[in-house]
C-alpha cells in the first residue's frame, strides 16, 4: 500500500468519526487517537498531534456559527480559557515526557468517561437564583435565545469551574483531544450554566485550547503533515455532515453506538498498554 492509499484510508476512517463525534457531541479528536494507534500503528505523540490540529479545525467552524447566534458566552469563554490554556501548555509538556504506556491507560480511562458522558442525560437547567459575587465582578451572567425570546441565566462557583478547566486544559494537552467533556461537566454541573450555553461555550474554547497544545507539539516534532492533512480534511467533513444530519438523526441510538464504540476503544487501549503492546 503506498503512501496516497494510506492517506484516503485515514481520511475516510477521520471522516466516520467526524460524523459519529458531531452527532454525539463530543467531537472527533476524542477517537482520532485510538483510531490511529490501534487501527494504523501510528507513535501515539503524532497521533495526538494530528487529532490536536483537526480538533482547532473542527472548533473554528463551529464556534463560528455559534458566536453568530449569540448562544455562546463569549465571556465566559475568554475568562475561561485562562486556566485551560495554562492546563493544555503543561499538559503537552508533560505529554513529551511520559511513557507511552503510561499516556494510553490515562486516554483509555477518558474514553470510558466520555463514553458515559455521551449517554447522559441531559436535565434543565434553573436560569434564575441568587447572584455570584465573582460571577458579577467579572460579568459572567447571560442571555440565552429561548423559543425567539432572550431569557437571562446565572453563573455560579467560578473558582470551582476555573479549577476544573485547567484540568480539562491538562488533559487536553496530554492526550492530544479536546476534552470538550470536561469542559461541559465544569460548566454544566459546577458553573450551572445552562446546557446549550455549555456546549457551545465549550466548542468556541476547544479550538484555542487545542491551539496552545499543538505549539508544543509543533516544537517536539510531533506534527507530521502527512498524517495532519488526511485527519484534519476528515474529521472537518464528517463534522460539517454530521451536524446537518442531526436534526433528522435518532439521536438517542447514534449516541449509543457511539459510546459502545469509545468504550470499546478504551479497554483496548488499556488492555494493550498494560500488556505491553504500545511502545
Amino acid at each position: 500500500m503506498n503512501q496516497l492509499e494510506m492517506s484516503e484510508i485515514i481520511a475516510a476512517a477521520s471522516f466516520l468519526a467526524g460524523f459519529l463525534g458531531a452527532l454525539s457531541g463530543l467531537g472527533g479528536g476524542v477517537v482520532i487517537v485510538p483510531l490511529l494507534v490501534l487501527g494504523f500503528g501510528v507513535d501515539m505523540r503524532y497521533a495526538m498531534g494530528a487529532s490536536l490540529i483537526s480538533v482547532i479545525a473542527t472548533s473554528s467552524g463551529a464556534a463560528a456559527a455559534y458566536v453568530r447566534e449569540g448562544i455562546s458566552n463569549i465571556r465566559i469563554g475568554m475568562f475561561l480559557e485562562i486556566a485551560t490554556t495554562i492546563g493544555a501548555i503543561v499538559g503537552a509538556m508533560l505529554a513529551a515526557s511520559s511513557p507511552t504506556r503510561l499516556l494510553a491507560v490515562v486516554f483509555g480511562i477518558v474514553l470510558l468517561y466520555s463514553a458515559g458522558m455521551s449517554l447522559r442525560r441531559k436535565k434543565p437547567m434553573a436560569l434564575d437564583g441568587p447572584a455570584d459575587h465573582l460571577a458579577q465582578t467579572f460579568k459572567l451572567d447571560g442571555l440565552m435565545p429561548v423559543d425567539g425570546d432572550w431569557v437571562p441565566y446565572r453563573t455560579r462557583r467560578i473558582p470551582l469551574g476555573f479549577g476544573l478547566m485547567f484540568g480539562a486544559g491538562t488533559l487536553s494537552g496530554l492526550l492530544g483531544i479536546g476534552s470538550g467533556a470536561v469542559k461541559v461537566l465544569a460548566m454544566d454541573e459546577a458553573m450551572q450554566i445552562p446546557f446549550k450555553v455549555s456546549t457551545t461555550t465549550s466548542n468556541f474554547m476547544i479550538g484555542v485550547t487545542a491551539a496552545a497544545s499543538a505549539g508544543v507539539f509543533l516544537s517536539r516534532g510531533y506534527i507530521q503533515p502527512a498524517l495532519v492533512m488526511p485527519v484534519t480534511l476528515g474529521v472537518l467533513a464528517g463534522s460539517v455532515l454530521g451536524a446537518r444530519f442531526l436534526a433528522a438523526a435518532k439521536v438517542r441510538t447514534v449516541r449509543l453506538i457511539f459510546a459502545t464504540v469509545i468504550a470499546a476503544l478504551g479497554v483496548e487501549m488499556i488492555f494493550n498498554a498494560l500488556h505491553g503492546r504500545l511502545s
